[in-house]
Order: C-alpha cells, then structure tokens, then sequence
C-alpha cells in the first residue's frame, strides 16, 4: 500500500527531540555532557500548569534538561511526584522506554484540529509556553507523540 503525505500546511517539518524520565538528573547530565559529548542547553524546574495537563499528571513536579547533540536534541525529566516506577535497566530492546517523541510542525492548531478529526487522541489542547506551544498525543500503541511548534522569531 502506498501512502501519499499530507498536503496540510500542518505538515511535519521533522523531528525535534526525544524525552527521557530518569532517576537522577544531576547523575543523566554527567553521563549525557561528560561522556558522551552533548551540551546542556537549560535546566529548569517544572512549572505548575501547562505541563500537569500536557503530561495528563495532575500535581507533577520535578526538574528538566535540554541537551543538544549537532542538531539533535534530548530532554531529560526527574519527577519528584508523582513517583515514578523504575523500569527494569535489562528490559529488551523491543519493551516500551522513550517517554515520548517529539515531531516540530509549522501549524500546531491545524495539526491539532486535523489529527482530533483523524481520532487521534490527545492529553490536551495546544499548551502556550515561554517561547513555543506543545501538546501531547498518542499513537495506536499508546505512545507519547509531541507536537511543537516554535515560532521563527524564537
């Protein structure tokens, strides 16, 4: 079967980033920037709002990071609550790991309203942050998809 892309000005523009919940942030920076080579962009605190309803997890708090890699980037996550469970650090390959992955489009709203007609299901619409709008979606699987958009003045 051949699938013809979207014409939608919502398009994909391409990946931005993947996102990493680990148990230690301090601990991930080191081994991401010291080891193997990434820089670290930003390191923030979570801000109440816009990231329990993107996240569907009401009252979380924790800390973030943006590496970058060429042009490449990585967000890290360290939730103080809610608790987090540990996954099992000899899982295979094939079980569940990435928290979400984050696609960059030119028209979040487009998107948004062309992907919920789709039935496409999302945590919540559009969030506005500092410098960008984001929601969270989920494939068939139950995947976390990001989509972002980041003005060109940002």
């Amino acid at each position: 079967m051949q699938h013809k892309p979207s014409q939608d000005a919502s398009r994909i523009k391409g990946l931005h980033h993947a996102g990493l919940s680990v148990s230690d942030l301090d601990r991930s920076i080191a081994f991401y920037c010291d080891l193997l080579g990434m820089r670290l962009l930003r390191q923030d605190a979570f801000q109440p709002g816009s990231l329990d309803r993107i996240t569907a997890l009401p009252g979380a708090r924790g800390r973030s990071a943006m590496l970058q890699a060429g042009a490449q980037y990585l967000e890290l996550f360290e939730f103080a609550t809610p608790t987090p469970r540990p996954r099992d650090v000899s899982a295979p390959v094939c079980d569940h790991g990435i928290s979400h992955v984050c696609v960059e489009v030119t028209d979040l709203e487009g998107a948004y309203r062309r992907l919920s007609e789709a039935g496409v299901r999302f945590h919540c619409p559009p969030q506005a942050f500092a410098h960008m709008k984001a929601t969270y979606a989920r494939d068939p699987d139950g995947n976390v998809v990001e989509l972002l958009e980041i003005p060109a003045s940002a």
